[in-house]
């Protein structure tokens, strides 16, 4: 679930439910889709979550793909921990671990936007903690916070069974002194220290003879809190304080592990405690009021401090393939607002075009609306490709390589709609036989691309949440040009008309047979050609909707502006030549004209603002 269905549906939906219906649905709903066949390629796919290598991290011999992990507080139940791996965590961790179930267990609440966790919260049974670990494919670090109340004998019980399983355990200071020191059992995993600071920007003298312990590894600073009727919530300051906390630990002790718990709702202050010196940051309450693409935000603001040099790639049969495009959708419309049908098409109908305007005038304008959507299609698709060759490709971003070859494949994949109905035209596959050349160098200068997106923004600001909403409207947008090319395409190789389309023709499908029994397979070519180009360019809005949505991206805002002009300006356009102007008919296209003018609206602040 990405920040742009996440807060949305958060605002509708989720506000409504408590806190602990909310989190399960969340979870086991994540869960379901993560364990489904290709269920985790759709999570990477909506979200493109995968940690840079530049955020590795190797701690006491474990390999942290991120120093970013999740606290046991937000899944008690365990319930998205099979989800949470493919958002970018780098550990997880689980816990408070009970030997048994407690009976009073109180679930979170929501008071004057603070999360509030109850002293008496939910825990986590060591029975449930193995069953998960075990029947789940688990790939990231697990540490595993042990609860500070249980016995000694329980301690014993608690870290023998989950020594095979987990990669480190947390505890308290007052068990590294009662159960390590005195050789109770001997630790094959690392083991954090949790301290609390109860607001103070020191470390006492207590805290600071544990932290020498030689049993100790490191230290779990958490967050101050603030407590209200039995509950608790982090203190407003907490990052301020985590950070003074981390950089005085580290000037004293370089070599201890530091990990913060809490103080952390934006990349900024993320950011702040990884230069203070934390080495790993486990995300509370703070989460769950940012969003599931916290982790990825603080990636790319990481990433955007690297001191590295910008790599420029080759781009150039990349631009000259959108190019081509571009040009070809100009001649199509030349032709399209012409003669409309070209010699090729007369010789397989039979009939010249001057033979058809005297049986009927209108079904010349039928076939010119077909190919002047067509036209303006392949236009939008053509820049749409020059934008990413120029901005995305050129500056070795990842995702416009796999958004422009996606679209490219499908679209040349589309040529076989082309002869659904038996006919194929000469002129399309001319075409694409001079784009195969060009694509396949396209291609072969897109392997060395592979880096990751870069953000300078570290807020959540109204700006940023206005952003979002934008950003779930292009992503419909895209999603629904998908499905109308899906749509235009199936109608194409099948029945080719819908009854606004006859009706417009004033004549049946049988009336348009006894013209020329070819003269359908030549209308169901141009319909199923103008619903594979959409859907190359649906998947384009899409992928672009979906991963190029970054603070100040200028050129996304223009692509997109840009990009979807020809393509709507054709399509309504053509309809009002012709007369074929049928309400019911142009409503979709009507409805994604909206969303254009909306997505375009609430992006412009975000995307456009320099950062």
């Amino acid at each position: 679930m990405p920040d742009w269905s996440y807060h949305p549906l958060n605002k509708i939906v989720l506000n409504k439910m408590s806190p602990k219906t909310s989190r399960e649905f969340i979870h086991k709903s994540m869960s379901i889709i993560a364990s489904i066949p290709g269920g985790r390629n759709l999570i990477g796919f909506l979200g493109h979550m995968k940690v840079p290598r530049e955020c590795n991290r190797e701690i006491q011999h474990t390999r942290f793909l991120s120093p970013i992990g999740l606290s046991g507080h937000i899944d008690p139940n365990l319930s998205g921990i099979n989800a949470f791996q493919e958002l970018g965590f780098g550990f997880i961790e689980i816990g408070p671990i009970v030997l048994n179930e407690p009976k009073i267990q109180l679930e979170p609440r929501i008071t004057n936007s603070h999360i509030l966790f109850s002293e008496h919260h939910e825990k986590v049974p060591l029975k449930l903690a193995i069953k998960k670990l075990t029947s789940l494919n688990i790939k990231v670090p697990i540490l595993a916070k042990i609860d500070a109340a249980v016995t000694k004998s329980e301690w014993n019980i608690i870290v023998q069974h989950l020594t095979p399983f987990v990669d480190a355990f947390i505890g308290t200071s007052e068990q590294i002194n009662s159960f390590v020191a005195n050789d109770a059992i001997c630790l094959e995993r690392s083991y954090y220290v949790s301290l609390f600071t109860d607001g103070k920007d020191d470390i006492d003298l207590a805290n600071r003879k544990i932290i020498q312990h030689p049993g100790v590894d490191g230290i779990v600073i958490n967050a101050p809190r603030r407590s209200e009727d039995n509950y608790w919530y982090e203190a407003e300051n907490a990052n301020e304080c985590l950070a003074k906390i981390a950089k005085q630990v580290k000037d004293l002790y370089p070599e201890i592990i530091v990990i913060t718990s809490g103080g952390v709702e934006t990349p900024e202050e993320a950011r702040t405690l990884v230069h203070a010196g934390a080495d790993l940051l486990i995300l509370t309450a703070g989460y769950i009021k940012a969003g599931p693409g916290l982790p990825k935000r603080f990636h790319e603001r990481l990433l955007y401090e690297e001191v590295r040099p910008i790599k420029k790639q080759s781009w150039s049969w990349s631009f000259l393939f959108g190019l081509s495009i571009l040009i070809g959708g100009i001649v199509a419309l030349y032709f399209a607002c012409t003669n409309v049908i070209l010699p090729y098409d007369e010789s397989f109908i039979g009939l010249t075009r001057a033979n058809i305007l005297q049986v009927n005038p209108l079904i010349i304008s039928f076939m010119s609306h077909d190919r002047m959507a067509l036209a303006g299609t392949m236009i939008s698709g053509g820049i749409l490709y020059i934008q990413l060759a120029r901005h995305g490709i050129k500056n070795d971003m990842h995702w416009t390589k796999i958004a422009f070859h996606s679209a490219a494949i499908v679209g040349f994949i589309g040529i076989f709609l082309f002869i659904g109905f038996g006919y194929f035209d000469w002129l399309h596959g001319l075409f694409w036989l001079i784009l195969l050349p060009i694509y396949y160098f396209s291609f072969k200068e897109g392997k060395k691309i592979t880096g990751a997106p870069y953000s300078s923004h570290g807020k959540n600001d109204r700006v940023w949440q206005y952003g979002l909403y934008g950003q779930l409207i292009f992503i419909m947008l895209g999603f629904f040009i998908l499905v109308g090319g899906i749509v235009i395409s199936t109608i194409g190789v099948s029945k080719v008309f819908v009854s606004t389309d006859l009706s417009f023709l004033c004549m049946s499908p049988q009336m348009l047979d006894s013209i020329s029994n070819n003269l359908i397979p030549v209308i169901a070519h141009d319909r199923a050609g103008f619903g594979s180009a959409l859907i190359s360019v649906g998947l384009l809005v899409l992928m672009i909707s979906l991963w190029g949505f970054r603070k100040g991206e200028r050129w996304i805002w223009n692509t997109l502006c840009l990009g979807a002009l020809p393509a709507f300006i054709a399509g309504i356009g053509t309809h009002i030549y012709i007369g074929y102007t049928t309400f019911i008919h142009l409503l979709p296209v009507y409805f994604l004209v909206i969303l254009y003018l909306l997505g375009l609206l609430l992006s412009y602040p975000f995307l456009r603002k320099k950062e």
